[in-house]
């Protein structure tokens, strides 16, 4: 009698582990359908005229709508304090110093002039980009956020308060 439970009970977990599976053709089918909606966005065609059009330069200043954050922040120990600019835009958070610096490294192979700011609360701030307008360090950020999707999203714009 006990082998018939045994036997029993297996079949019912081997049964319930098997209809456990994922439904891979609908994560297909919907990534098939985003791919396809990528590759098929209308292209705007512009006819080339022959006349010549003059534009003046327009020297308005730029401006940002973009939210910041503000904080009182210096460059870290061995940093370059005249690196940190007004507006800056920052990857990354850390209270470990190792991480901070990692990713600082990482960001310097990728090219990019980072710097540590630290904060009155001790966080370590992973600075890739520094400006004196606002609405360029939005720029940038918006940049790195695009080129580093979906790692760098959470990318943030710090106002340096005096």
């Amino acid at each position: 009698m006990n082998k018939i439970w045994l036997m029993g009970a297996a079949v019912c977990m081997l049964l319930a582990f098997g209809s456990c599976k994922p439904k891979q053709s609908a994560y297909k089918t919907a990534y098939e359908q985003a791919k396809e909606k990528e590759t098929t966005a209308p292209v705007e065609v512009v006819e080339e005229t022959e006349e010549a059009v003059e534009v003046a330069p327009v020297s308005k200043p730029r401006t940002s709508t973009a939210s910041t954050r503000s904080e009182r922040i210096n460059a870290a120990q061995g940093e370059d304090a005249s690196r940190l600019k007004r507006y800056s835009v920052v990857i990354g958070s850390f209270k470990n110093r190792t991480n901070a610096y990692a990713l600082k490294e990482r960001m310097q192979n990728a090219g990019y002039n980072a710097v540590l700011g630290e904060n009155e609360q001790g966080m370590l701030r992973v600075i890739v980009a520094s400006f004196d307008n606002k609405a360029d360090a939005a720029d940038s950020r918006d940049a790195i956020k695009a080129k580093y999707a979906p790692q760098f999203q959470d990318a943030w714009l710090l106002e340096r308060a005096y």
